[in-house]
């Protein structure tokens, strides 16, 4: 977290994170790419901290080290001594740097599945059937930070059906966790049946799409990428629960990790949704390798430990140079870590491209501004125009994109719009007038998706449509 802290305030506001900031602005149970825990998150440090960046990302920031002391923990009530909960910890570093490095959903998904597995830990250990509690709470939490959660969920019940803990089945303590799961995300259900179960059409266009341009073709390489080293410790701890014959009460937890793996495989997921799964597997590979240590002399057991460190070390320094806005931007470290990670060429240049939005703003009539939007192509734009907007007297941003589209475009139809995010396909279509008066660009010269994909700024008038059916067919995901 100090890491996070210390760092994040280099660049600037994602955008998935502007979308999440100007989501947080208007509270809900639901939203149309996500359910409502990190808008809320991003909620509170708003009223905490304000429109920091370093205080916007603090949320995550926790989650993301809390991941790694419940990691941690978890190898101690395997049976690991200190040297088991370090190793574990650290294997779940890389990743827990990724996820908390932005304000998204993949930190609060992170330490909650990684906390619903540590309550799974101590029912398998004690077979008190009353952890099944707290551990239906922490699923019904972890569904509403990320649907995706149904996958550990549906480990877990495999889990119990293939070991004895099916006889937990009978149990009223199961029935209440799984009672308490659904009653905490039930008002996410309840905001899904009033909008039509939006999201669930919001993640079958985003698959489509990722499929669609190989985003996942590499889910197998990218268990590799996302662990480093850590992986062959994974495959240990998998081991470990599957065919110790010393620790049997283990053997449902590598269910956890089974059931997953398959289900993202076949639906073709994203390689890094699975890195949740993989502190579970740090643990019991940490206590793994820690009791057969344990017979090696002295001096060979600590150089074990010093290799193993160095091993994992190396990872934690790689992903944090790729994932951290901490390499000078144009050297060949940023050209790295750009090579590596896509994102960080999208923390640049938000604040320029509304300052190009105000000046066009400000060559538009005096008598026109009364009745002027500014039409977004995607959430990063809009939600730019809403965080720096004010301090140049802009309107709020109008776009079809996600949550953006059900707040629709005001009490009044436009008559003049500044378009940003489009082409001149899209404005001759739908406007009588269109001018290309600027073009998206940022003072580090960086190349990026607004600068390369849509870098054209148009003032149009003349929608050849009436607004409302225009917005009726206006809705897009992405």
């Amino acid at each position: 977290m100090i890491v996070h802290v210390l760092s994040g305030g280099r660049y600037g506001f994602h955008r998935d994170e502007l979308a999440t900031l100007d989501d947080a602005r208007h509270l809900a149970w639901g939203y149309v790419a996500y359910p409502p825990v990190t808008p809320f998150f991003g909620w509170v440090s708003l009223h905490l901290i304000g429109t920091s960046l370093t205080g916007f990302r603090f949320f995550a920031a926790c989650a993301a080290s809390g991941g790694i002391v419940v990691t941690g923990l978890m190898a101690r009530e395997l049976g690991g001594g200190r040297a088991a909960m370090l190793l574990a910890a650290f294997a779940a570093t890389p990743f827990a740097l990724a996820c908390g490095s932005l304000m998204q959903y993949v930190a609060f998904d992170y330490l909650c599945w990684i906390s619903a597995a540590y309550f799974f830990v101590f029912l398998c250990k004690s077979g008190d059937p009353r952890w099944w509690l707290p551990l239906g709470a922490t699923i019904g939490i972890g569904m509403l930070t990320k649907y995706s959660m149904l996958f550990c969920v549906a480990g877990i019940v495999a889990g119990v059906i293939a070991t004895p803990l099916r006889r937990h089945l009978s149990s009223t303590w199961l029935w209440l966790g799984a009672a308490a799961s659904v009653v905490i995300f039930l008002p996410n259900i309840i905001w899904q049946a009033q909008h039509g179960f939006v999201s669930l059409e919001f993640l079958r266009h985003i698959h489509a799409r990722d499929v669609r341009i190989g985003r996942t073709k590499d889910f197998l390489p990218d268990q590799w990428t996302l662990n480093f080293f850590g992986l062959l410790l994974a495959i240990i701890g998998l081991w470990y629960y599957f065919f110790s014959r010393e620790q049997r009460q283990w053997r449902a937890l590598g269910w956890l990790y089974v059931v997953p793996f398959v289900l993202f495989l076949v639906s073709q997921g994203r390689g890094y949704y699975l890195a949740p799964a993989y502190p579970l597997l740090f643990a019991g590979g940490a206590v793994c390798l820690e009791k057969v240590l344990t017979r090696w002399r002295p001096l060979s057991r600590r150089l074990a430990y010093g290799a193993m460190g160095l091993a994992l070390s190396a990872g934690i320094a790689v992903m944090a140079a790729c994932v951290l806005p901490i390499a000078p931007i144009h050297s060949r470290w940023w050209n790295f870590a750009v090579a590596v990670n896509g994102d960080l060429p999208e923390e640049i240049g938000w604040p320029e491209l509304v300052e190009t939005i105000a000046a066009v703003r400000d060559k538009v009539p005096q008598a026109e501004r009364q009745h002027l939007a500014i039409l977004a192509g995607n959430y990063g734009e809009a939600g730019a125009v809403n965080l720096y907007g004010p301090q140049y007297h802009l309107p709020s941003a109008i776009s079809g994109t996600n949550s953006f589209w059900w707040r629709g475009y005001g009490d009044s139809p436009p008559e003049t719009v500044i378009v940003v995010g489009f082409d001149r396909e899209f404005v001759d279509c739908y406007f009588s007038s269109s001018e290309l008066v600027a073009h998206v660009s940022n003072r580090e010269d960086v190349a990026n998706e607004e600068t390369t994909r849509h870098p054209d700024i148009f003032l149009c008038r003349g929608l050849k449509v009436p607004w409302p059916e225009f917005w009726k067919n206006f809705q897009r995901f992405g």
